[in-house]
């Protein structure tokens, strides 16, 4: 019993000795399994690395114009608070332009001087939410553009990975079939070669799943930003007009204290 666990411990070290370092076998058995790729194998690690691209490139393009319209909106906000005339605000809009926020103050800006010159209180302040809204959708809608695309790459990659594998196991077998030579050292190479697609559709599919979801928690973001914003132009708009200086009267005899100066308030 000993003499066998000594052979047998004999064995697995020259075994060992003879394998080849782990690391640079994996990275060349892995370069020689893409190189070796079939056909279909080919061309579906092609497309799942030009859907890749493609999603990497919404991803980014989106978190940069995101990252400017939340900077340009910050940016509006301290310049329309500090402001104390309507006409001001909308003289340096355009300034900000990257921010939806400018779009929501042009839509209610425009609308208020249709129906009243842009002087006292609005006819028609339902009609001033209706445009605000309107263009918080219009806003939210550019911002969601090409994000179809990153969803479908994100639900799909995996699935076009797994055709890649199943379409490589069946050309497998069909070659053990073909050969009769029923050994695993046979059937091995080509379903590891088949399995390479589902792991780079996994890759590609992953990063688009997390970057729609922080892109849609951001769009979420924008959108309660701008019915906020609405909803603080309509409230100083009344504001503004309801406030209706009343001129001191003097009385016929004996001097009179000077009236105090009003609590200065935004006046549109």
């Amino acid at each position: 019993m000993v003499w066998t666990l000594a052979l047998a411990f004999r064995f697995f070290q020259e075994e060992a000795a003879s394998a080849p370092p782990p690391a640079a076998a994996n990275s060349s058995a892995i370069a020689e399994m893409i190189h070796n790729s079939g056909p279909v194998a080919f061309t579906v690690l092609l497309l799942l690395l030009l859907a890749s691209i493609f999603s990497w490139t919404i991803m980014l393009s989106k978190w940069s114009s995101f990252k400017k319209a939340q900077a340009q909106g910050q940016r509006f906000v301290r310049a329309f608070r500090k402001s104390s005339r309507l006409s001001e605000v909308a003289a340096v809009a355009d300034q900000f332009r990257p921010s939806p926020l400018v779009a929501v103050f042009n839509e209610i800006h425009d609308e208020y001087q249709r129906q009243n010159g842009g002087r006292g209180l609005p006819r028609n302040p339902v009609a001033l939410e209706r445009a605000a809204q309107t263009a918080s959708s219009e806003a939210l809608t550019s911002m969601e553009s090409r994000m179809t695309w990153l969803a479908t790459i994100a639900a799909i990659a995996p699935f076009i990975g797994l055709f890649g594998t199943v379409w490589g196991i069946i050309d497998a077998f069909h070659g053990l079939g073909t050969a009769g030579a029923a050994t695993l050292r046979a059937v091995a190479p080509g379903i590891s070669e088949a399995l390479i697609t589902t792991a780079a559709g996994l890759v590609v599919a992953i990063p688009a799943v997390v970057g729609y979801n922080q892109l849609t928690a951001r769009l979420r973001e924008f959108g309660s930003r701008m019915d906020d914003f609405g909803r603080e132009l309509l409230n100083a708009i009344e504001n503004a007009a309801m406030l209706t200086p009343t001129q001191p009267t003097q009385p016929p005899t004996a001097t009179y204290a000077p009236a105090e100066e009003p609590p200065r308030r935004r006046a549109f």
